[in-house]
């Protein structure tokens, strides 16, 4: 049988893949509608309650560039299917228990499924005809948002009207659905690369991001100036120090900061982060706002399902334009879709400066941000790809996700903290002022600026399929 007729057809493929990253995105977010119910629900502290979200994060952010480098070296397909299976062994984890550290436990496993977007990504540019790479890949990487959009209103509705286990029951059903959809449309990538699995770099990237990100989810709770805060900033320095003299020296590395260092890269992780953070700044400010009551002078007294809703526009938004993005890439190259991304989000944020007195307004403001991170998330892959060689892409990738990450715990952090302090006494109780969601808005479009502007410093020109044909082609006959 010749191997044209053992290959799988792309479109189930991609479809499967697409839907992979949708149900890893909506697992980020499921929580989120929950938070506030959790120490009624369990009995925890509203301080252990916030590690729902906090040890998601980590394990997200520590697994995702190592399981991109493991699948490059041992199987991409085999290791997206071990990051489901943990995903489905979390979800089940969770729906067995109320205990506030099994929760935990179980939000740590669905965490690491994050590395499920860049395999995804990486199995499609090994596997698909280049004509329909930029689409694919496009398509997957805005399921990080479009699963964000669609997990609020739908986890509201649970959280509303079922038992909570609820959720985490269907996850873990839909995680087993993943594992078989994979098993049966996904192939096996040939493409490896060579060498031995960098076991310490893996373990100092991973202490060095602990240390990072969790001073950076408990300084509101711990203080920004507390030893334990000024000792982890510190170690993540330290760590991250030592670690990058590691990697230079050895033959292959856990991050091969040589390539990583190439503008192409490099400047696309820097974008990386500024948009993970303009991004994020819409989901955590738009569900709050609506739901703040109508006696601050400007909240609507929503319920939490109507601002899930708020945010599913956005959602459709990004399904409908990940297709446009790759157009916009393949005539015009990423470089120029992630400029007109970024100018499209800060103009976003600042239609959502002058407009939250009215619902539908606050839906238009928080859709404009949400398409324009659609375009973002499509061209960030294909710009990285455009600097790595095809053995690397799993890890690169990998990287790039873990930069919007970092980029996502730095609003939460800042957004936490201006809602926290710039506030007015409402019916006895402190609550935001419109000044501070306007804060937040400015803070997130100036991140989006900035990201134009760091893009624009992007080595980049119109491609050339040709050119990517005969590359892309090569690689693999050389990988295999």
């Amino acid at each position: 049988m010749s191997e044209a007729a053992q290959a799988p057809h792309p479109r189930p493929m991609v479809a499967v893949l697409a839907f992979c990253g949708v149900v890893v995105a909506v697992m980020q977010t499921l929580v989120v509608p929950l938070l506030p119910h959790v120490p009624r629900l369990t009995g925890a502290s509203p301080a252990a309650a916030s590690w729902l979200i906090t040890s998601t994060l980590l394990t997200g952010a520590v697994c995702t560039p190592v399981l991109g480098r493991a699948g490059d070296m041992y199987g991409k397909r085999r290791v997206l299917l071990v990051s489901l299976g943990v995903l489905t062994a979390g979800s089940a984890l969770c729906a067995v228990s109320s205990h506030i550290g099994v929760l935990v436990a179980g939000r740590a496993l669905q965490g690491a499924a994050l590395a499920v977007i860049p395999l995804g990504i990486s199995i499609m540019r090994d596997e698909l005809p280049p004509a329909r790479v930029l689409k694919s890949i496009a398509l997957m990487s805005s399921t990080l948002g479009i699963g964000a959009a669609i997990g609020l209103p739908v986890a509201a509705l649970v959280v509303e009207h079922a038992d909570w286990h609820t959720m985490f029951w269907v996850s873990a059903a839909i995680g087993l659905l993943d594992v078989a959809l994979v098993l049966a449309f996904v192939p096996e990538s040939p493409v490896r690369s060579r060498g031995r699995f960098d076991v310490a770099g893996a373990l100092g990237l991973s202490a060095a991001l602990t240390a990072l990100l969790l001073a950076v989810t408990q300084g509101g709770s711990w203080g920004w100036t507390s030893g334990r805060v000024l000792g982890l900033l510190a170690a993540a320095v330290a760590i991250t120090a030592a670690w990058g003299a590691f990697e230079l020296r050895v033959a292959a590395p856990m991050v091969d900061l040589r390539v990583s260092a190439r503008p192409a890269v490099l400047l696309a992780n820097v974008a990386a982060l500024l948009i993970g953070f303009a991004f994020y700044a819409n989901s955590l400010s738009t569900a709050q706002l609506v739901q703040e009551p109508a006696a601050t002078g400007y909240g609507l007294g929503a319920s939490i399902v109507v601002s899930g809703l708020c945010l599913l526009p956005g959602g459709l938004a990004m399904v409908v334009l990940s297709p446009v993005s790759a157009r916009i890439s393949a005539s015009f190259g990423p470089k120029v879709a992630l400029m007109v991304a970024a100018a499209l989000i800060a103009c976003g944020y600042a239609v959502r400066y002058f407009t939250s007195g009215h619902l539908w307004t606050i839906v238009v403001g928080a859709t404009v941000p949400a398409a324009g991170t659609a375009i973002a998330y499509s061209a960030l892959p294909a710009l990285v790809m455009s600097g790595v060689p095809l053995t690397e892409t799993a890890a690169a990738n990998g990287l790039n996700t873990l930069m919007r990450s970092v980029g996502q715990a730095f609003c939460s952090a800042a957004v936490a903290a201006v809602l926290a302090n710039v506030t007015s006494t409402v019916s006895g109780r402190p609550a935001p002022t419109l000044h501070a969601y306007q804060l937040v808005f400015a803070m997130a479009g100036v991140a989006a600026a900035l990201a134009l502007a760091v893009t624009a410093f992007v080595p980049g020109r119109r491609p050339r399929a040709s050119a990517a044909v005969d590359t892309d082609a090569a690689l693999r006959e050389q990988a295999a």
